[in-house]
């Protein structure tokens, strides 16, 4: 037990009650990701320094309906992910609670891949390039991973794992051990340090090379999770893996892969967009 210990800021998960209808912080985590993502996606693409000459993108009216996309394929994608990759079984033995989010239950890689087909499905009906929607799109996701990640730290899960740090803290139903706050740490990783290299890559023309900074995204985040999964207590039965693993490094690995070869990928192409 280590001499000093920061006490667990007790917050009721429910933030505010509209008469008997409780918002819950994780709903508006949610919330705050959206409106803040759809404010910087406004200002990326109508900042006209960011981009080249007759540089194709969406317009400031385009960004909402890109955003409704993008979310409806985050809340679906992120649910289905949690349900068929980290606990099939019970959700076919109790399917109705596939519905009830409200418990908490979604999977980052699978919002992921929702938000990639919604992104699809808007680039392909508006005939612009893909690589610069998910250009827009990833220097914003940070802002709702910052805000998703103070969430599980309010409500608690996704705990960290037991340690002797001066910062450890004993969460309320993770037992007597004291642990790393591993939540803030992805919050601080994969939200603020992230959105700043991000926004920083594209003040400095990375959106007049399509790629590059979806690139950046998967690399920098695929390394800051694959990085806090040391320091977070993984599920027993539905996140451990054999040698030290967990299903958070194996899913992000493909990310650290595939933003690599994106980066290789724009900065190989002759010169940026003129």
């Amino acid at each position: 037990m280590p001499f000093f210990l920061l006490p667990f800021p007790i917050v009721d998960p429910v933030a505010v009650h509209l008469g008997p209808l409780p918002i819950r912080w994780y709903a508006l985590a949610y919330i705050g990701g959206f409106i803040f993502g759809w404010m910087g996606l406004r200002a990326l693409v109508s900042n006209e320094r960011l981009w080249a000459a007759n540089q194709p993108r969406p317009t400031r009216e385009g960004v909402d309906d890109l955003l409704v996309n993008a979310a409806l394929g985050i809340i679906i994608g992120g649910r289905l992910g949690h349900v068929l990759i980290y606990d099939p079984s019970f959700y076919l033995a109790h399917p109705l609670e596939i519905f009830q989010t409200w418990k908490g239950g979604m999977a980052f890689h699978g919002g992921l891949i929702g938000c990639i087909i919604g992104m699809w499905l808007f680039a392909r009906a508006r005939a612009l390039p893909f690589l610069t929607i998910s250009d827009i799109c990833a220097a914003v996701a940070p802002i709702g991973l910052f805000f998703g990640r103070l969430a599980n730290f309010i409500k608690p899960e996704m705990w960290g794992r037991p340690s002797d740090v001066p910062w450890a803290m004993v969460f309320p139903g993770a037992g007597d051990m004291p642990r790393h706050p591993s939540q803030l740490y992805e919050a601080g990783l994969e939200g603020v340090a992230l959105f700043i290299l991000l926004w920083l890559a594209a003040r400095g023309g990375a959106l007049r090379r399509p790629g590059l900074v979806t690139g950046l995204f998967g690399l920098g985040y695929g390394a800051a999770r694959i990085f806090c999964e040391f320091f977070r207590e993984p599920d027993p039965v539905q996140e451990a893996l054999p040698n030290g693993l967990t299903m958070g490094m194996t899913l992000s690995l493909p990310l650290v892969v595939i933003g690599a070869v994106l980066l290789i990928f724009s900065l190989r192409r002759r010169s940026a967009l003129a």
